[in-house]
């Protein structure tokens, strides 16, 4: 498949050839979902933690006598009807199970989340930025002018260097290097804009 590369002027200046086992696959949902929803529970720091009736300091004496009160049969103060005792049921910090999902299932919920980018036309590619851009208007002209206001952008590690400053304050708009390219982000930006560079050291990279 063939995509044209934009420059900074907004202009398409070539085509670039695409491999289509990679931007233009059969698109199974459930694949991408199963990526997310690891990728969602492994970003999570699940620290929230609740002292059990065991961990609580003081007294462990009966408050009051089993029998002839009136009133319910307790041990000590620690147990979790009580205020300042225990928590029952509450978080226990980072002891918990991250899903399991394997390489290759992870290389495939992200070839079919580019493919679907293709598919929609919500993939763009623009020429290696040889120059530092220093202006903030300068690059966000050209995101506006071509209706790329809510984009992933994707570079190669040079490409990125020139553009950080440019970038950083627009909204709406993630730079990412191209070894970080993951499912989440790919759906959560309505667009794609990878460079020329990044593009295929992407392609290189999934088609082994």
């Amino acid at each position: 498949m063939k995509i044209k590369v934009l420059n900074l002027e907004g202009k398409s200046t070539k085509d670039i050839d695409l491999s289509d086992r990679i931007f233009s696959m059969k698109i199974n949902k459930s694949v991408i979902q199963t990526v997310i929803n690891y990728q969602i529970q492994k970003s999570k720091p699940r620290t929230a933690k609740t002292k059990q009736r065991n961990e609580i300091r003081g007294s462990t004496a009966k408050i009051y006598a089993q029998k002839g009160t009136g009133g319910a049969r307790h041990s000590s103060r620690k147990a979790p009807i009580f205020v300042g005792g225990g928590i029952a049921h509450g978080p226990k910090g980072a002891t918990y199970s991250v899903m399991k999902v394997n390489k290759k299932i992870k290389k495939m919920g992200l070839l079919q989340i580019l493919s679907e980018k293709n598919k929609i036309n919500s993939l763009y590619v623009v020429e290696d930025f040889k120059t530092e851009i220093k202006k903030t208007k300068k690059f966000y002209n050209f995101l506006r002018d071509n209706k790329l206001e809510n984009t992933l952008l994707i570079a190669d590690k040079d490409s990125k260097n020139k553009i950080f400053r440019s970038v950083r304050n627009i909204p709406n708009v993630k730079l990412i290097d191209q070894t970080g390219t993951n499912v989440y982000d790919l759906i959560k930006y309505k667009n794609v804009l990878f460079t020329t560079s990044s593009i295929k050291n992407l392609e290189q990279r999934l088609s082994k």
